[in-house]
């Protein structure tokens, strides 16, 4: 099975009720918190160091089902000048999406440089609900 990494599209970050432990590297995420400033309708975003993810999506990929993840809930806010620029627009309900699995082997994991690595099985579900602005590029021992 082929392997991707993927860079989702950053629409915020984390918001100011995050709770984090920076005593390990990368901080480990204990409550998220994403706060969007500008989103371009991924369903996969990411704020260093966590993701998250439509339910739409999230339920795509439990329907396979996708190794190496799970999803929690997240408080989502939106930034003022957000609120003014796209006074209309409706987000979809967000999960964080929590990565447990081995890059290359499960469908979901965390490579050594901290990037997402996708299974094309996996990628391919995400694409169908929207993965426009991600950055996605070959993973293998060549990559």
């Amino acid at each position: 099975m082929a392997f991707y990494y993927v860079e989702p599209e950053v629409a915020g970050g984390l918001g100011k009720n995050t709770v984090l432990d920076s005593s390990v590297h990368p901080p480990a995420v204990l409550e998220l918190h994403y706060r969007i400033i500008n989103w371009l309708g991924d369903v996969l975003l990411e704020g260093f160091p966590a993701l998250v993810i439509t339910r739409e999506a999230a339920h795509a990929l439990n329907a396979l089902p996708a190794s190496g993840m799970s999803c929690r809930d997240v408080e989502i806010t939106v930034s003022e000048s957000f609120g003014e620029i796209y006074p209309e627009r409706v987000l979809p309900e967000f999960l964080w999406l929590c990565i447990s699995g081995i890059a290359g082997k499960d469908d979901l994991g965390i490579a050594d440089d901290s990037r997402l690595v996708v299974s094309e099985r996996a990628l391919n579900a995400l694409k169908t609900f929207g993965l426009n602005n991600a950055l996605i590029e070959n993973y293998g021992p060549s990559a």
